[in-house]
């Protein structure tokens, strides 16, 4: 694919009539939804950024100067966001995407994802359901500004053939049309680099083997295990997170040193918060105050799981050390391994009262 990089076109000529405010303005996280736009766009790559203008032009527009970037006025945006789709394309002299102000949380990858789609349209889906931004091909400009505007945008891709991009990012279709959706975004917003347990798994699904997400899947419920246990005894892990960073604890299988790699690649993604964890899945000292996080129940769950099913430490090494007898240095450090596995396998048990299996006698 040879294609130059796209524009990006975001629409905030709306009345936000359903929002106790206006959208292009609105505060998330210390930045407008204009700005959360902008920076994805951005972070991506893309460079020629404008915003389309209607309802309280001027407002928008010194929001538009001051993040940089172009504002292109819409006269007729009291007829509806197809008119702001038309001024977009009107403005536009090479493939462009087009983003709705009141979706500002689809993340760089994403975009990236769709620039380098293998055709446009284009369109990112999120387990099934076609989302936002869309990618336009100039191409379509002079069709796109002759169409009746009859079902607005979606009208319009009804008689194209729209590439669909599966896409981890369930930001694609968080939108926020009622202050209850506000609400959802700012809980988001927070634990962004965590993610939410379907997104977890909807990365899983789109990165990993088969034989990988079933060990990862079990991995996780094993962690949720143990993190429930040591929460009901006044820890205070976090259940995402824990979730999260175990099903993906593979992601970077298949090179060497894959935990690095995975953890690397989760920082590129935009869930550093689970590269910790990730990066010292497959070994883990017991820390030397006792307090037990989010990294130690990984690690901890993979020792207990072997491919899909649960197994105890002893079993989980014994393979490893028969498979490298002849080998002095590696028994060696296995055996280490196994030792420190162990060790963190007590301290669970000492903090919950309960051995480690009854607790995973819990498992789903």
């Amino acid at each position: 694919m040879n294609r130059p990089l796209p524009g990006a076109a975001i629409l905030a000529a709306g009345f936000s009539s359903r929002m106790k405010g206006f959208k292009p303005l609105m505060h998330l996280d210390g930045r407008t939804l204009l700005e959360w736009c902008v920076s994805s766009f951005r972070a991506a790559g893309v460079e020629d950024i404008r915003v389309i203008t209607g309802h309280r032009a001027s407002e928008v527009q010194g929001e538009a100067e001051r993040l940089g970037i172009r504002a292109v006025h819409n006269p007729e945006y009291k007829r509806g966001m197809f008119s702001s789709v038309r001024a977009a394309a009107a403005t536009s002299k090479t493939d462009f995407f087009l983003l709705p102000v009141d979706i500002p949380l689809v993340r760089p990858t994403t975009i990236r994802m769709l620039i380098t789609a293998d055709k446009v349209p284009a369109s990112p889906c999120f387990e099934g359901e076609r989302g936002h931004p869309v990618l336009l091909p100039a191409r379509l400009v002079p069709e796109l500004l002759d169409y009746s505007g009859e079902g607005g945008l979606r009208g319009f891709l009804a008689g194209q053939h729209v590439e669909e991009v599966p896409v981890w990012d369930q930001g694609v279709l968080m939108d926020a049309d009622q202050p209850v959706d506000m609400a959802r975004l700012e809980d988001k917003v927070r634990r962004l680099d965590i993610g939410e347990r379907a997104e977890a798994m909807a990365l899983a699904r789109l990165s990993m083997p088969a034989k990988g997400l079933g060990h990862g899947a079990a991995v996780a419920r094993a962690a949720l295990c143990m993190a429930e246990a040591l929460n009901s005894h006044g820890a205070e892990l976090d259940m995402e997170l824990t979730h999260n960073a175990a099903l993906l604890h593979d992601i970077g299988k298949g090179v060497p040193d894959h935990e690095t790699a995975g953890a690397a690649l989760l920082d590129e993604l935009g869930l550093g918060g689970l590269s910790a964890a990730v990066a010292a899945h497959r070994d883990a000292s017991p820390p030397d105050d006792g307090r037990i996080t989010e990294k130690e129940i990984v690690y901890l769950a993979d020792k207990l799981v072997r491919g899909p099913s649960r197994v105890s430490v002893e079993e989980r090494f014994t393979q490893k050390l028969t498979l490298y007898a002849g080998d002095e240095a590696a028994c060696r450090a296995i055996f280490e391994r196994r030792q420190n596995a162990l060790a963190m396998q007590r301290l669970v048990e000492a903090r919950t009262g309960r051995n480690i299996e009854d607790i995973l006698e819990e498992m789903p």
